[in-house]
């Protein structure tokens, strides 16, 4: 096979086809248009970016395009490799509920766009969304809006800041009933729910995650609830590091109970060691502390 042909194999079969054929499905709660996670029984877990062309395992370094993933998926070899993949050209992958169609035009500035959304309110579509399926008390949900972190999305979503230090929103959750994703063009930085300045600072993996532990734990006064987006890059980790290089400063690692999030865990354990602060791990009884949450809520219904 020459380059050529390679090259058009690269660019006909997507990642998700060696996946799916290989038993894999796609985890539509945790999944974005544009890193869609695939899982299998065994708990293993594909993230498949660059509109198919790509893939990373986001529990090690392994990664790269459709030919790696089937080396990775066990093919001894190029040679297996494009075996494998020529086996799957035509292959129709999934089409997830939430996909929607690219935007045309050019998009509007990330700050100009968070403000021409408004804030939720009583009553809101987004507001019954936090309320009745995600269980968060209005007090929580209240606190967020006074702290400008949240706003009304589309269909009853909900959008949740990331701000950088300087309190400008860099982009943002977006959160809803069939709806997954993060701000276009928008960065993962933090989402900062609570009180500023605080010495304790627990970190979990969305911005819902981090209001519902801030109510489980009657919203602490000495606490910063964070989220990361499921993200990990650069700028939240110097984020992070910027916010525990505080005399008394306690890191808490507050990330799903998962092998995701006992990565998630060991990361933030190493920014707390070269920050000399204190660390702590803090797992939900749930698999995140929303289901936890709504767990709960669903006990206390139960027993009216």
């Amino acid at each position: 096979m020459d380059k050529r042909d390679i090259e058009a194999l690269r660019g006909t079969v997507f990642c998700g086809a060696l996946l799916e054929r290989d038993g894999w499905r796609i985890d539509l709660r945790q999944s974005t248009p544009r890193a869609v996670k695939y899982r299998r029984a065994e708990g293993e877990i594909i993230i498949v970016i660059h509109n198919g062309k790509g893939w990373f395992d986001p529990l090690s370094d392994a990664k790269g395009d459709v030919f790696s993933l089937a080396e990775h998926l066990g093919a001894a070899g190029f040679v297996a490799a494009l075996d494998l993949v020529s086996e799957a050209v035509g292959f129709v992958t999934a089409a997830p509920r939430w996909e929607r169609s690219a935007r045309a035009g050019p998009m509007a500035p990330i700050e100009t766009r968070w403000h021409a959304r408004n804030s939720p309110r009583p009553g809101s579509p987004t507001w019954r969304y936090l309320s009745a399926e995600r269980c968060l008390p209005d007090g929580a949900i209240q606190l967020a809006i006074d702290q400008k972190l949240l706003r009304e999305g589309p269909l009853g979503s909900m959008w949740a800041a990331h701000n950088n230090a300087a309190g400008q929103v860099c982009g943002w959750e977006e959160r809803g009933s069939d709806w997954r994703g993060f701000a276009t063009g928008g960065a993962k930085t933090l989402f900062r729910f609570g009180a500023v300045g605080s010495s304790r600072i627990c970190v979990t993996e969305a911005a819902i995650d981090a209001m519902s532990l801030a109510a489980l734990e009657g919203q602490r006064s000495d606490t910063l609830y964070l989220s990361t987006g499921g993200g990990w890059s650069p700028t939240t980790a110097a984020a992070i590091d910027g916010l525990v290089r505080r005399p008394a400063c306690a890191l808490v690692a507050a990330t799903d109970a998962n092998r995701q999030g006992d990565i998630y865990a060991d990361r933030l354990r190493a920014v707390a060691d070269e920050a000399e602060c204190h660390f702590s791990r803090l797992r939900p009884d749930a698999e995140d502390w929303n289901d936890q949450l709504r767990r709960l809520a669903a006990g206390k219904n139960l027993k009216q």
